[in-house]
């Protein structure tokens, strides 16, 4: 498979070339074949014999790097053609009879000719390689670039991915009076998700989740973005909806065309949450949908306004919050997970990790996250 990509991307330029270069090696033998004869076949006979020689020859590798492991498919048909057009060529020009001496005439003309078939043999050669070294060394030129590419490339995902390690916490910190399970899964090696739980000054917590626009590098870049000036902000506002204000404002103009979901939730250790929503999707209270006012995504519009309300859940009850990857998820006869069937789970006191099981068995083809939130003593 690989040998096949190979080919594939080499480029028409060099791919000619190189046919070109199987021609030009092979008609050699239409000469040699004449020097075998002592220069007797006619011009005519000598022109497409090293013809047919470099022609099929080409057709040969074409097919090879065409067909690869089942060249055999075009191999047959073109061998029999070959050996059709040989044996018309030797029926057409039946060999000459050999003269049983040559005069001085005769053996100036062999001279001549045998002359002209050497240097034949070496123009063709010549030509032939240099068409391999010319295709050698602009594939060699051309795969130092790509490996070049390959490793910048892999330099910025690993950086990325490292970057992404830190913005989504692995392990979270311990809140009092509440149980936080979180589960992430990103379709692709950098994702658009992201999550954050950060204390505050005053003792309470923030839980932010949220989702990026796209995916890959430019994902990563844009979540730490996010959370980096999220931690910022932190430091002279607690409020969730002038969170999500600031965010926005530091956002616009610096996404390019894209975009970013937020909900914020701040829990106090009675039982209260205060929370700002910019476009996410709403969270599950014990597997009710909690309504918020409507509001833009981040970085959409820089004079958005973003309210926030406040609601309480008692002991052993949980709040989830989640991105769309979950409800998106799609089976292969392209049927969504959907919200019904999350609200269903959750009404049956799944966990977070079952839900994103569930969604990435279905067939998870976007960024999964899910945020569970149970109130405890």
């Amino acid at each position: 498979m690989n040998d096949i990509n190979r080919w594939r991307n080499v480029p028409r330029r060099s791919l000619f070339i190189f046919l070109l270069a199987v021609f030009f090696v092979f008609a050699s033998i239409g000469f040699v074949s004449d020097v075998m004869n002592m220069g007797r076949e006619s011009p005519l006979h000598l022109g497409l014999t090293v013809l047919i020689a470099g022609l099929f020859s080409a057709s040969y590798a074409a097919a090879g790097i065409t067909l690869r492991n089942q060249f055999w498919k075009a191999f047959l048909p073109l061998f029999a053609l070959h050996f059709s057009c040989m044996a018309l060529l030797g029926n057409r020009f039946p060999e000459p009879p050999r003269p049983a001496q040559l005069d001085a005439l005769q053996t100036g003309i062999l001279q001549g000719r045998m002359m002209f078939d050497g240097l034949a043999i070496i123009l063709t050669i010549c030509l032939g390689y240099a068409g391999f070294v010319y295709v050698s060394i602009s594939e060699g030129r051309r795969h130092g670039r790509a490996q070049m590419e390959k490793a910048t490339l892999e330099g910025e995902m690993t950086a990325a991915r490292e970057v992404q390690r830190v913005m989504v916490p692995e392990e979270l910190p311990a809140v009092t009076n509440y149980a936080i399970e979180s589960v992430y899964r990103p379709a692709s090696e950098v994702g658009g998700d992201f999550f954050q739980v950060v204390p505050l000054a005053s003792g309470r917590t923030l839980v932010v989740i949220g989702d990026v626009s796209g995916k890959g590098l430019r994902a990563g870049m844009i979540v730490s973005m996010i959370v980096g000036t999220l931690r910022t902000v932190c430091g002279y506002t607690e409020e969730p909806a002038a969170i999500l204000a600031e965010l926005n404002r530091r956002l616009w103009g610096r996404v390019h065309e894209g975009f970013a979901t937020c909900l914020a939730l701040r829990l106090e250790e009675q039982g209260v949450f205060t929370l700002a929503n910019a476009g996410h999707i709403p969270p599950y209270l014990n597997g009710t949908e909690v309504e918020s006012p409507g509001s833009l995504p981040l970085g959409l519009d820089e004079s958005a306004v973003y309210e926030q309300s406040s609601l309480h859940f008692e002991l052993s009850e949980s709040i989830v919050l989640l991105t769309d990857g979950i409800a998106e998820a799609q089976d292969t006869s392209h049927a969504l997970f959907g919200f019904a069937r999350v609200e269903s789970m959750l009404r049956a006191g799944a966990t977070a990790k079952s839900i994103a099981d569930a969604a990435h068995q279905h067939g998870q083809n976007d960024d999964i996250t899910v945020l569970s939130i149970q109130r405890r003593k």
